[in-house]
Order: structure tokens, then sequence, then C-alpha cells
């Protein structure tokens, strides 16, 4: 009888080099980056016609509805043509990677090994963000990058004063500052795990209605997941988008 056997919590290291670990999540997420950049290289060789049809018409669709819906919510022309460049590629690099992980082969083919003390099957692709890591790397760009925006824009005092406010003067504003300080540290915590648990949530819905169910069954799902996919790339750079914003924003 077969067994049903959950996907692990952790990625799984595929090979080494030197002492670095290659795992599944890093080979996917390469190839994720390679497709971006094949494709931005595509468009560049076409050299943006004037009159766009076919590949270039589709593409300039999909980028300027982006942009039209970020600048909807940031309400500066300016400011969103400055937020535009991270918070788009976040929004297909977290898009693209998820719907890559719903490829044939992904999760499923691999060979049987021992991994954490358990005797389990070690796909050779698995979706970048099914691992914790991964998703805390992209969760560390985005509010850094919230960081940097504000003291670009808003100089050091401007944006450091959201934080460090004289006790003696304003005693209030001094805790307030305080908290504000400890929710930038959080944003990375709950940008990672919603992200994660997301992602790692669909891979073992799918696993198990493949288990019970074979063949026809999982069909809906995987229309579910592309779904999924959309919504939480949408929501990871909606977010960040709106944290660009607040944090460019003089604080009074």
């Amino acid at each position: 009888m077969a067994t049903f056997i959950p996907p692990t919590l952790g990625s799984e290291t595929i090979f080494h080099i030197g002492s670095f670990e290659v795992r599944n999540t890093l080979i996917t997420a390469l190839l994720t980056m390679i497709l971006l950049t094949v494709v931005g290289l595509v468009l560049k060789r076409k050299k943006y016609a004037l009159v766009p049809g076919g590949f270039q018409n589709f593409i300039e669709t999909i980028v300027e509805g982006l942009f039209d819906f970020f600048d909807s919510v940031v309400g500066d022309r300016k400011k969103t043509e400055k937020f535009f460049p991270i918070v788009a590629t976040i929004f297909f690099f977290v898009i693209i990677s998820n719907w890559m992980g719903l490829l044939p082969g992904f999760g499923s083919i691999g060979v049987w090994a021992e991994h954490n003390g358990h005797h389990v099957l070690v796909p050779f692709l698995r979706s970048t963000f099914a691992d914790i890591n991964m998703t805390f790397a992209i969760a560390l760009i985005s509010v850094t990058s919230c960081q940097v925006m504000g003291f670009a824009m808003l100089g050091m005092k401007g944006y450091g004063g959201k934080f460090f406010v004289n006790p003696f003067r304003d005693p209030v504003g001094c805790f307030v500052g305080i908290l504000e300080l400890f929710s930038e540290f959080s944003k990375m915590i709950s940008f990672s795990f919603r992200l994660f648990g997301n992602v790692f949530a669909g891979e073992v819905l799918l696993l198990v209605i493949s288990f019970l169910v074979p063949f026809i069954a999982p069909l809906p799902f995987y229309g579910l997941e592309i779904f999924v996919g959309f919504i939480q790339a949408l929501v990871f750079s909606f977010l960040t988008l709106v944290f660009l914003n607040l944090a460019t924003t003089s604080h009074h």
C-alpha cells in the first residue's frame, strides 16, 4: 500500500560547490531569473516598435496596467516612477516563481535519500518560496528598499525623526517612534511567513489531492494555486509599495 509522504519544511540540497549548498529552491530561483532576463533581452532586441504587436504588445499591456494600478495607490506619478522598478521586479519574480512550482516535474522528480533523519524523495526542483530562507531574503530586500528610499527622499533628519524623538520634549512621540522602529523589523517576519505559508500549504494540498484521487481531481486545485500565486505576488508587491510610500511621506 502506498504511503503518503508530506514535503519537508526545509529545502533539500542537490549538490555542493565547495562548501556552498545548492538547494532545489535556489535552482528554481535561478531559472526564474534566467527566464526574466531572456524576456528582457528579447524585448530589447526588438527595439520597441512604435506600433507594438504580438509579444511586445502583450508585455506592454501587462506593464502599463501594473503601473497604472500602482500609480492609483501612490497618487504621485514621480514617486510611482521611482518605486516601480523594485516593486514590479518583486511582482514578476514572485509570480513566475510561484507558477513555475506548478509545472510537471516540480516536487515529483528526484531521488530517494536521507533528509533530516527520514527517507524522503528529494526533488531536483521545488517552488522557490517553499523555503523560508528565500522568502526572508526577498522580504529583506523589500524592507531595506523602504529604508533606502526613506533616507534618500526625506534625508537623515526627516526620516530618522520618525523613529528617534527627544523623550524630554515629547515622551509619547518617543514611545511611538520606538514602536515604529520595531515594526520595521516585524515586517520582514510577517512578509516571510505569509508567503512561505501559502506556498508550502499549496504544495501539501496538491500532494494530498494527487495521492487520494490522482489525474482528474487535482486539476481544479491547480487552477486555485495559479490564482493564489497571482494574489501572493500582488499582495507582496502591493504591501512593498504601500510601505515605500509611507517611508517617503513626511511625518508630522
